[in-house]
C-alpha cells in the first residue's frame, strides 16, 4: 500500500469555526473518494518562523480564519507553494492572502494591503459592499479552467464566511499576468483565481469544504489531492 498522502493545513485551529469543523470531514471525503489513505496536520500560523516542515508536506491548504497569528508566515507559505508548484488550495483568508502575496510578489505592488489588517497601502482587499458572513450563493466559473473541471459544472451555490473580498478596482490589473479570475459571483465580483503555470494553485472566496457538513463531497478538495497524487 502507498504511504499517506502528507497534507498540511495552515491557520489558527478554532473549535468554534465551521469552516474547521468541516475541513477534516472534508478531507476524510476526499481521502474515500480516492481510495488513499492521508496524513493532515495542522500548523498553527505561529509556527511558520521554520518552513523546513512544509517542504517534506505534499499539499498545502491555507485555510479560514484571518487575520492569522503570524501574516508574515501565511505570505511565506503561499510564497512557497507558489515558487515551487507544490499543490496549493486557499479558501476565504486563505484566497485573500494568496492575492496580496501574487500582487506583492508577481506584480511588484510592493503596497498591496488587506483592509482588514493594514491602514494605508493599495487595498487590494477591501470590505464587500454587503456581508457574507454565513451566507450562500450562486457562483460561476469560466469553462476550462480548474476549478470548472474539478466542478464538471460551470456554476454552484456556496458558502461564505467573510467580509472581504477583492477591490474590484483592481480586478483588471490582478488578471494582468500568470493570475486567471476564474470564478465569479451573479454581480461579477470575483470569487476564485488559479495560476496558470502552477500544477494546482486554487483559492477561492467561498469555502468548498463547507459541502461536507451536508454529507457531500467537495470537489476542490479531491482536485487538490488528485495534483498531489499526480506528483509522486
Amino acid at each position: 500500500m502507498s504511504s499517506p498522502l502528507r497534507l498540511s493545513l495552515v491557520g489558527d485551529y478554532r473549535a468554534d469555526a465551521v469552516a474547521h469543523q468541516a475541513i477534516p470531514l472534508a478531507i476524510e471525503r476526499a481521502a474515500a473518494h480516492l481510495n488513499i489513505t492521508v496524513d493532515a496536520e495542522w500548523i498553527a500560523t505561529e509556527q511558520l518562523g521554520d518552513l523546513s516542515r512544509l517542504q517534506q508536506r505534499e499539499a498545502l491548504w491555507v485555510v479560514p480564519g484571518s487575520p492569522y497569528q503570524n501574516d508574515a508566515g501565511v505570505f511565506a507559505t503561499i510564497r512557497l507553494a507558489r515558487q515551487q508548484g507544490k499543490p496549493f488550495l486557499g479558501s476565504c483568508g486563505g484566497f485573500q492572502y494568496a492575492v496580496i502575496e501574487y500582487a506583492r510578489n508577481v506584480l511588484d505592488w510592493q503596497d498591496a494591503a488587506h483592509a482588514e489588517t493594514d491602514r494605508i497601502g493599495r487595498m487590494v482587499i477591501a470590505p464587500l459592499s454587503c456581508s457574507l458572513v454565513e451566507q450562500r450563493g450562486a457562483v460561476r466559473f469560466e469553462a476550462g479552467s480548474r476549478i470548472a473541471q474539478a466542478y464538471g459544472s460551470l456554476s454552484s451555490d456556496e458558502g461564505y464566511h467573510c467580509n472581504f473580498g477583492v477591490n474590484p478596482e483592481f480586478t483588471a490589473a490582478l488578471a494582468g499576468k500568470a493570475l486567471d479570475i476564474t470564478a465569479w459571483d451573479t454581480d461579477g465580483d470575483v470569487r476564485g483565481v488559479e495560476l496558470q503555470d502552477h500544477p494546482f494553485f486554487v483559492a477561492t472566496l467561498f469555502q468548498s469544504e463547507r459541502a461536507a457538513l451536508q454529507q457531500q463531497d467537495s470537489p476542490l478538495v479531491i482536485a487538490w489531492m488528485q495534483a498531489a497524487l499526480a506528483q509522486r
